[in-house]
């Protein structure tokens, strides 16, 4: 096989959530520039067609859709909404994801934030996964790509429910494998590490990343092209025999603080 056609997702359709800016969005471009037909859905419609436009002028495919992760009915129009407009499901990237950030003092959140949160980070993608199999066998090609994080594998202060519902996703992903395997679907994670979007822009100081770097060898943080460029992979015919596995992708260590 070509190098070439080892990352060509021509003909193929993708599905992102929380597509609409920062890593989701970096994944829908980059997943477009390989030739697939992008579904961008967001729970705010203009972030999301904003996204599909800049595709669209790019030369690329690409539509828009609203999509409240935590709304049943959503999940399943979105499914509908891109078997109605490219045919299939052959690619699924669950990005939209909630919490983090240190902000989790045990003692001050209460059950609702806990259960929102693992709706937002565990069960839409659970969800999203039963609703797109039947399509990525049918069509004879699956891929999805849970975004997970460096939070579910280190041990930070305030960071106990964020991180175990990561946690539960890695460990999902790879039980699902099992699963999804004899169906021809493969189920992969990225977990980035610190990386400069909108989101880390509101709790990173100087100082913040100095202490951050001092953990990473490869002395930068992260940049969105980093985490779409493993989410590419997992994608892609190139990985067509990795299923199950978590990649982090974080400089090669850690953005803890101490």
């Amino acid at each position: 096989m070509e190098t070439q056609s080892l990352f060509d997702l021509a003909g193929k359709v993708a599905v992102v959530t929380g597509g609409g800016d920062g890593i989701g969005k970096g994944c829908c471009e980059i997943l477009a520039a390989a030739g697939a037909s992008v579904v961008v859905s967001d729970l705010t419609l203009k972030k999301a067609q904003a996204t599909a436009d800049k595709i669209v002028n790019s030369g690329g495919k690409a539509a828009a859709v609203a999509c409240n992760v935590l709304n049943s009915d959503d999940l399943a129009g979105l499914v509908d909404f891109a078997v109605k407009t490219y045919g299939t499901v052959n690619i699924l990237v669950n990005n939209a994801g909630m919490g983090g950030g240190g902000r989790e003092n045990p003692f001050k959140i209460d059950r609702e934030y806990v259960e929102r949160i693992y709706a937002i980070n565990v069960f839409a993608p659970w969800e999203l996964c039963k609703l797109v199999a039947p399509y990525m066998k049918e069509s004879g090609y699956g891929s999805i790509i849970n975004i997970t994080s460096m939070g579910s594998v280190n041990n930070d202060p305030n960071m106990a429910i964020y991180g175990s519902s990561k946690a539960a996703l890695n460990h999902m992903a790879s039980n699902l494998a099992h699963d999804y395997g004899p169906m021809g679907i493969r189920i992969n994670n990225v977990g980035p590490g610190a990386t400069r979007t909108h989101a880390l822009s509101t709790v990173l100081t100087p100082e913040i990343e100095a202490k951050m770097l001092a953990h990473t060898p490869i002395r930068r943080l992260g940049e969105v092209s980093d985490i779409a460029g493993a989410v590419l992979y997992f994608a892609s015919p190139v990985s067509l025999w990795v299923s199950g596995q978590t990649l982090m992708v974080n400089g090669g260590g850690v953005q803890t603080l101490d």
